[in-house]
């Protein structure tokens, strides 16, 4: 018998039809001998519609009352799944983030969770029954509801799961599990069976949408094992587990894009200790985050500082850049027409010539590189959007990653 959370996204609960699904899915899982826990979302578009009355009643509105009012969402998809699992016979009861507890921090609208006491639902199970848990929410130390988030139910999951002490987090979603890139762009993407945390968190990070990236962080740090799994269909999902449990690492897992880059290049700046803490100071201190930095040294004795951020960040950095910097530049460039593409796999560590093929292939196809970082597991470049497509093709097929 294993001790198994259950997690199921906005799309799988997006209906009455569909959370009925669930509960059969669920009901399946008890009936191999299995004790359940079931996270959920709130059905789909409903969290959205939340926020929108939110805003509609003041722009500026209290964080606290925000998550008062977005967190209600979980809590119709939890008694309702809990009624359809009584409905075919499975004892079952609804949980709120605050009857748990789950205890987080007092950041409303992006809380972290500090501690879940997980004595009650372990006891209950012994005995049978399945809590339905609401994903995305829990309780401040001031005993006000808190949310953690947008994707924050995977993190739910991930959290209950090492409470629990349970030996896999099962997230069911729209998709049948992590795929060596996007198999919207490269029909030759081939669905992994185990990825690695580190490479799942790089992913994660690096734009691929299948899981959170706190989740993530959470799964290695407890050391649980997630397998992403497709409500909609029976097939194999992926298994994000530590290295050990791989019998090989591939030298390159998958190749991850993000849309979300903007570059800004400050011109004829001079070449001396302490410009870099001069620049990337006051952006810290605007809680912009700073990406890729690559610096390019001149013969007169110059620099021009080229680094990236988020495209929603762009403006706020280049008035920041405008107005607070201390120091001299010629001008000041920036780009939304970047996207930044990843090769991932812990496999890196042990291989060399992984940035010598992805250079080769971008060159072979015409692609010029703007900004190269690196990492023990991962290489990155920034390139123009246009080529996204034929970049990631390129690559896909560089390291052998396509299908049979």
């Amino acid at each position: 018998m294993a001790r198994i959370v259950m997690k199921f996204g906005g799309t799988s609960v997006g209906d009455v039809n569909r959370i009925k699904n669930v509960a059969r899915r669920v009901k399946a899982e008890c009936d191999r001998g299995n004790q359940v826990a079931v996270a959920v979302s709130a059905m789909s578009g409903v969290t959205n519609q939340l926020v929108n009355y939110c805003s509609e009643m003041s722009p500026l509105h209290d964080a606290r009352e925000y998550d008062t009012i977005v967190s209600t969402g979980e809590q119709v998809t939890t008694g309702l799944l809990a009624i359809a699992l009584q409905d075919l016979g499975v004892t079952a009861r609804s949980w709120q983030g605050w009857q748990i507890p789950v205890i987080t921090d007092d950041a409303h609208g992006k809380a972290r969770i500090a501690e879940i006491k997980g004595e009650e639902l372990i006891r209950r199970m012994e005995k049978g029954e399945v809590p339905v848990v609401a994903g995305f929410q829990g309780l401040g130390p001031d005993n006000r509801v808190t949310t953690l988030g947008r994707g924050g139910s995977d993190t739910t999951a991930v959290a209950l799961a090492a409470a629990l002490n349970a030996d896999r987090c099962d997230i069911y979603t729209d998709v049948d599990g992590v795929y060596t890139t996007d198999p919207r762009i490269v029909p030759t993407a081939k669905k992994l069976d185990k990825i690695t945390y580190e490479e799942m968190l790089e992913m994660a990070s690096l734009g691929a949408k299948v899981l959170q990236t706190r989740s993530v962080e959470m799964a290695m740090k407890h050391g649980v094992r997630v397998q992403v799994l497709s409500s909609f269909s029976d097939a194999p999902g992926t298994l994000v587990c530590d290295e050990d449990e791989i019998m090989e690492n591939a030298l390159v897992s998958g190749i991850a894009y993000s849309r979300d880059e903007a570059k800004v290049t400050l011109v004829g700046v001079a070449d001396q200790p302490g410009i870099a803490a001069s620049i990337f100071g006051p952006l810290a201190d605007a809680n912009i985050n700073v990406d890729m930095i690559v610096q390019n040294v001149s013969q007169d004795g110059s620099t021009d500082m080229t680094f990236t951020v988020g495209k929603a960040d762009l403006e706020r950095a280049l008035k920041v850049v405008k107005d607070q910097l201390k120091v001299p530049y010629k001008a000041i460039k920036s780009d939304k027409n970047v996207v930044k593409l990843s090769v991932i796999g812990v496999g890196m560590r042990s291989h060399a010539g992984v940035a010598k093929t992805m250079f080769k292939a971008l060159a072979e196809k015409g692609i010029n590189i703007q900004v190269i970082s690196t990492s023990e597991i991962k290489v990155s470049v920034l390139i123009g959007e246009d080529y996204t497509e034929l970049a990631l093709r390129a690559l896909h097929t560089a390291y052998d990653l396509d299908a049979a």
